[in-house]
């Protein structure tokens, strides 16, 4: 049987060896730009999306190992790049992130602004990488999957209604849909990544997308209670920044006791899409329960 956390944290120090490789040297003129990229690229983070997908696509045959290894690296410049925006003034406004200064109040907002630019666009630079002739397909789905995702259907639309529905009344229909596209979308875009540069089904990839759909839901239940009950040097991150933003959240909606309870199930049902797969999803099943028993 895997152990989980031992499994996450070997994969997290393997990734951030991808991650140190993938950046380009940088130049002089522009050297405070980078700075601030790797400033918040290794800020720490589980590196769970890029797990994610690596985890995924070794379901199948691992598919092309450079192409993933690009991929893995290009979701987490994406989530990066989300969370240096996210904490602008414009935005949340929070000052820490992962026990550490936010990039805004370390490097100013200009240059935060910048390094999310730059990491958005480093990361489809990985991804568009020239291959093998007999991978380009798959390569160009997954590219797809990723960019539709991370945009205005997906990541960047529920930020905005995360934006506009700030301060104001909200129910649970609005609240799943912010939950499912601001942090659901990028975490079923990187499963379904996974399995696409692999080589798996049609049908495969439909069943990886929903249990990524449900996992993701299940995080940010979790995290909008840890807003709640954590603590700030446990999160890395200001606690109740979710109320003092007016921010609509799953407990504020329907309660925390409910909201527990929503975790628990949609935990559930995402590992009845993961029944086809037999022993080989263990992992994913693993990574599933450890997405609602942590504590930060």
């Amino acid at each position: 049987m895997t152990d989980i956390r031992l499994y996450l944290s070997e994969m997290k120090r393997t990734v951030e060896g991808w991650l140190r490789q993938c950046l380009p040297e940088p130049e002089a003129f522009s050297m405070r730009l980078f700075d601030a990229m790797q400033y918040s690229l290794f800020s720490g983070g589980k590196r769970l999306r890029p797990i994610l997908l690596v985890s995924t696509a070794n379901l199948f045959s691992g598919g092309d190992g450079a192409l993933v290894r690009d991929f893995a690296c290009a979701v987490e410049c994406i989530h990066t790049y989300s969370l240096i925006h996210d904490d602008l003034p414009a935005m949340d406004n929070d000052d820490l992130r992962r026990g550490r200064p936010t990039c805004h109040i370390e490097f100013s907002e200009n240059l935060a602004i910048l390094a999310g630019d730059a990491l958005l666009t480093l990361a489809f630079e990985l991804m568009s990488r020239p291959s093998a002739p007999e991978r380009r397909q798959r390569q160009l789905e997954a590219l797809n999957e990723v960019a539709v995702k991370a945009g205005c259907l997906g990541m960047v639309g529920g930020q905005c209604a995360d934006v506009l529905a700030s301060g104001g009344d909200g129910g649970e229909q609005l609240v799943r849909f912010i939950h499912a596209r601001k942090t659901g979308a990028l975490i079923s875009a990187s499963i379904a990544a996974g399995a696409i540069l692999a080589g798996a089904s049609d049908s495969e990839v439909e069943s990886l997308c929903n249990f990524g759909d449900k996992i993701g839901l299940a995080f940010q239940i979790t995290d909008d209670l840890l807003e709640i009950d954590g603590d700030t040097k446990t999160l890395g991150k200001s606690v109740g920044s979710d109320v003092k933003n007016n921010k609509i959240t799953y407990p504020a909606v329907v309660g925390i006791d409910r909201a527990r309870s929503e975790a628990q199930k949609t935990v559930a049902e995402s590992l009845g899409f993961l029944e086809r797969f037999g022993e080989r999803a263990a992992v994913l099943n693993g990574i599933a329960h450890f997405f609602i028993d942590r504590v930060n």
